[in-house]
């Protein structure tokens, strides 16, 4: 597990995981929330699904990422 963190913290994984979040997170708020903020009707409940709206795609993408990685490091162990 230590690995797998050290993985995700590193500034290439966070920076595109960000990327993908807010992309993908920006574009996801619109079609499921785009009515009520064209309404004004941002209560807590709401903003709270919003920022898991965004929270979501940044967990798929670092756990993409550091599957990617890990895998990619131990097949260039196994070779050199």
């Amino acid at each position: 597990m230590h690995k797998w963190l050290t993985i995700a913290r590193e500034p290439t994984v966070v920076r595109w995981a960000l990327h993908i979040a807010l992309s993908v997170g920006t574009l996801l708020i619109a079609i499921n929330h785009g009515d009520a903020l064209l309404h004004g009707d941002l209560g807590v409940p709401r903003l709270a699904k919003m920022a898991l709206t965004v929270l979501v795609p940044y967990c798929v993408s670092t756990f993409s990422s550091v599957s990617v990685l890990r895998e990619l490091r131990h097949a260039e162990g196994r070779r050199g």
